[in-house]
């Protein structure tokens, strides 16, 4: 038995040649997707950071809302030295004491860094603070420095 090789039509061979994309159409599509990702991306990136510093605001208002349970008890907030620490363990012979004060410990802020105390701080009150993403004094964006303003 001989098998015979048929020969596409020429409309089957103009369909199978136009199956494809060329590669300007791909190109084309390639650079549309990049000019988006150019535009919307930034956009996207400002919103995440924003949000680290509203979580930073927020954290630091639970914060200080643990350091007022704290001088309930104690009847004075911990000093400098004590830091935020002395919500966690009981500060040498600090009496009335009767924490931990906040459920899984002192968070970190949002970018990993420790929030700074100071008692008093150099408005007078107490200040807690994160200093952003750079973690240094200052800055704009998500790189500027969030505290309680006490």
């Amino acid at each position: 038995m001989r098998f015979m090789r048929l020969q596409p039509t020429p409309a089957r061979a103009r369909a199978h040649a136009q199956a494809g994309f060329t590669l300007i159409e791909l190109l084309v599509v390639i650079a549309i997707l990049a000019l988006l990702a150019g535009l919307v991306g930034p956009a996207v990136m400002e919103r995440f950071g924003g949000a680290k510093t509203k979580t930073a605001k927020l954290q630091i208002e639970e914060i200080a809302k643990s350091l007022d349970i704290y001088k309930l008890d104690t009847g004075r907030y911990p000093t400098t030295a004590e830091g935020l620490a002395a919500l966690d363990k009981k500060p040498g012979s600090v009496s009335g004491w009767n924490g931990p004060y906040m459920k899984g410990g002192v968070p970190t802020d949002p970018w990993g860094n420790p929030y700074r105390y100071a008692n008093p701080g150099p408005g007078g009150g107490l200040e807690i603070a994160s200093y952003g993403a750079d973690n240094a004094p200052g800055g704009e964006g998500e790189n500027a420095d969030v505290s309680n303003g006490r």
